[in-house]
């Protein structure tokens, strides 16, 4: 019994720090994380098909070896470093991305929005061309 008491406060310790925004929760944050208003419709997209909009969440092995990290699904090969101290091109630590503070993950995200534009997001590239979320009512 104990260990199940000590397996659930574990449980919600790790859930409690995690996130699932709602579509209007999301452009919300993005537009208090200071996301442009004019490509707002794209980062929507973005998050809904990279991440299902859940802060949490971690991506398969891809073929390469690496991982994509929360809400944006960032790339531990080039941006966020999986050690103890932060690094890569984002200067982040992967798990610093998977909490419901956005922050470091939105900072990053606009970095590499900077350098490739949404091509870097296979999720943009495949489902958001030209098909964009209606935000009207947020």
């Amino acid at each position: 019994m104990y260990k199940l008491v000590i397996f659930a406060l574990f449980a919600f310790a790790y859930h409690s720090e995690a996130k699932h925004f709602s579509r209007c929760e999301l452009v919300h944050e993005l537009r208090r994380q200071g996301f442009p208003e004019n490509l707002m419709r794209d980062w929507v997209c973005l998050v809904e098909n990279e991440s299902s909009r859940y802060t949490d969440k971690v991506g398969r092995v891809n073929k390469n070896g690496s991982r994509d990290y929360g809400l944006f699904q960032i790339n531990d090969k080039y941006w966020c470093s999986n050690g103890s101290t932060p690094g890569k091109d984002c200067n982040v630590k992967c798990s610093d991305l998977l909490i419901d503070d956005i922050t470091k993950a939105s900072t990053c995200a606009k970095k590499i929005y900077k350098r490739h534009k949404f091509q870097a997001w296979y999720g943009w590239r495949n489902h958001c061309q030209g098909s964009l979320p209606d935000i009207s009512s947020c």
